[in-house]
C-alpha cells in the first residue's frame, strides 16, 4: 500500500500534482478533513481492499479541523498505517504573483491582505514542511516540470532517497537567506559587473559563465566546493534530512552567484538527486 498525504502552500500546485497521482492510477481523495483520515486509512488497508495507491489532499481550506491533522497523523503511526508527506512550498512573491494572475481570495486572506494571509498559512503549515518525507518547491516549475518531479519520486520502480537540494543563488546586499543549510561566498571570483559589455548580463548568460570561470581561483574553488558538496550531501541522506537548501551569494546576486549555483545544480543533478535551482535576486540591480 502506498499512502500518500499531499499538503502544502496555498497555490503551490496541490491541483496539478493530485491530477498527476490520478493520471498515475492513485485513488485520489482532495481536501478531506484531517478527522476522518484514519477512519480512511483503516478502510484501505483492511484485508481485502482494492486499494494499494492513495493520495489524499490537505490543505488549509479545512482550517477548522486542521488542527486535528497532527492528532490523526500520530494515530497512523500508532496504527502502523505507513504513509507518507508530500510538501509543496513556493516563495511569497510567486503566490503572490499566481493568486494576482487568477483573480483568486487566498483561503487566510478574505478579510486581510494576500501578503498576510501567506504569512499565516506558512507558520501554521511549518510543523508539517519540518515531519515531511518530500518536500518540492514550485517557485521556478511549470506544471510540465511539476509533473516530472512528482513522476521522478513516486515512478514504480525507481529509487530515490527523501532528500530534496535547493541551489539558491543571492546577493549579500539584499540579506542572507534565512532558510540557508550551506552558504558559500563567491565574492572573491572575477566580478563581470566591472565590464560594459557584461555589466546588464547574467549568470545564466554563456559569456558571463566563461568569464567567471576563466581563472584559476575559479576552477581552484570549484573543484574544492564539489568535494565537499559530494561529502556532505550523503551524510545529510544518512541523517535523513529531507530538505537541503545550498546558497551561493555574490554582491548583488546576477552574476558569479548565479554562474556558481547553475554549476553546482547541474553537477548535483548529474549524480541522481532531486535538484530545485532559484536565483532569489536574479532581477534586482
Amino acid at each position: 500500500m502506498k499512502f500518500v498525504i499531499v499538503t502544502g502552500l496555498s497555490g503551490s500546485g496541490k491541483s496539478e500534482v493530485m491530477k498527476v497521482f490520478e493520471d498515475m492510477n492513485y485513488y485520489c481523495v482532495d481536501n478531506l478533513p484531517p478527522t476522518l483520515i484514519v477512519n480512511f486509512a483503516e478502510i484501505c488497508y483492511q484485508a481485502g481492499s482494492m486499494v494499494d495507491k492513495v493520495a489524499l489532499g490537505i490543505d488549509i481550506r479545512g482550517m477548522k479541523f486542521f488542527e486535528d491533522l497532527h492528532e490523526s497523523l500520530r494515530t497512523l503511526k500508532r496504527e502502523n498505517y505507513p504513509f507518507e508527506i508530500l510538501f509543496l512550498d513556493c516563495d511569497d512573491d510567486t503566490l503572490l504573483k499566481r493568486y494576482k494572475m487568477t483573480r483568486r481570495n487566498h483561503p487566510l486572506a478574505l478579510n486581510r491582505q494576500i501578503p498576510e494571509g501567506i504569512k499565516i498559512e506558512r507558520k501554521i503549515l511549518n510543523p508539517l514542511k519540518e515531519i515531511a518525507n518530500y518536500i518540492v518547491d514550485t517557485t521556478n516549475m511549470k506544471p510540465k516540470d511539476l509533473k516530472s518531479e512528482i513522476l521522478k519520486i513516486y515512478s514504480i520502480g525507481e529509487k530515490h532517497t527523501n532528500l530534496t537540494i535547493s541551489v539558491l543563488s543571492f546577493g549579500f546586499k539584499h540579506g542572507i537567506p534565512k532558510d540557508s543549510d550551506l552558504v558559500f561566498d563567491v565574492r572573491f571570483l572575477p566580478n563581470p559587473y566591472y565590464l560594459e559589455s557584461l555589466r546588464n548580463k547574467t549568470g545564466d548568460d554563456q559569456e558571463v559563465r566563461d568569464y567567471v570561470m576563466n581563472s584559476d581561483i575559479s576552477k581552484q574553488f570549484y573543484a574544492k566546493l564539489t568535494d565537499m558538496i559530494d561529502f556532505l550531501i550523503p551524510q545529510y541522506v544518512e541523517e535523513g534530512k529531507h530538505h537541503l537548501v545550498i546558497s551561493i551569494g555574490c554582491t548583488g546576486g546576477r552574476h558569479r552567484s548565479v554562474t556558481i549555483a547553475n554549476l553546482i545544480a547541474e553537477e548535483i543533478q548529474s549524480k541522481g538527486y532531486r535538484v530545485v535551482k532559484k536565483h532569489r535576486d536574479f532581477m534586482l540591480k
